[in-house]
């Protein structure tokens, strides 16, 4: 993702204490943040699910894209520099290429999810346990309308499966 940095114009660069956070789960900001240096965790709840170091590693993208609340909570682990786009909407609009940029890095990540479901699917199928239905997930992932897409806790069921 470091092909963004050359997009960082019309933004604000933020010195970020370690220990801020930029994007807080369940809240709604409209802005995209674009990391320039330091490390950054992503938190679902209180469960830390990836460390972020990579320049042009892009956050808050999936809530601007989807219209929705953040999905998960961005805090600074250490001190960090990001770009910040406090109308990603519309930068995204007048910047396709990032726009395409993103695009790919969330098919990337959707296309590693599928991988894992798969194997999931293949190692647990036909023993009658509750992971035998990754099956039946993925055929809903695919055939889920666009327009309904919403995050949910880990503990509530969806009622579209």
């Amino acid at each position: 993702m470091r092909a963004v940095l050359d997009y960082c114009t019309g933004g604000t660069e933020r010195q970020v204490a370690a220990g801020t956070h930029l994007v807080t789960e369940g809240g709604a900001s409209g802005h995209l943040y674009v990391l320039m240096q330091g490390k950054l965790e992503v938190l679902k709840g209180e469960m830390v699910v990836a460390t972020v170091t990579e320049p042009g590693a892009v956050l808050g993208e999936m809530s601007v894209l989807l219209g929705l609340p953040h999905t998960a909570t961005v805090r600074a682990c250490s001190d960090a520099v990001v770009y910040e786009f406090e109308d990603a909407a519309s930068f995204l609009k007048q910047t396709p290429e990032v726009a395409l940029l993103i695009a790919k890095m969330l098919a990337q990540r959707l296309n590693v999810a599928n991988t894992y479901l798969a194997d999931l699917k293949r190692q647990y199928a036909g023993h009658g346990t509750h992971l035998a239905m990754v099956g039946e997930v993925l055929q809903s992932m695919i055939n889920l309308p666009p327009l309904e897409v919403s995050p949910g806790s880990d503990r509530q069921s969806d009622p579209r499966m």
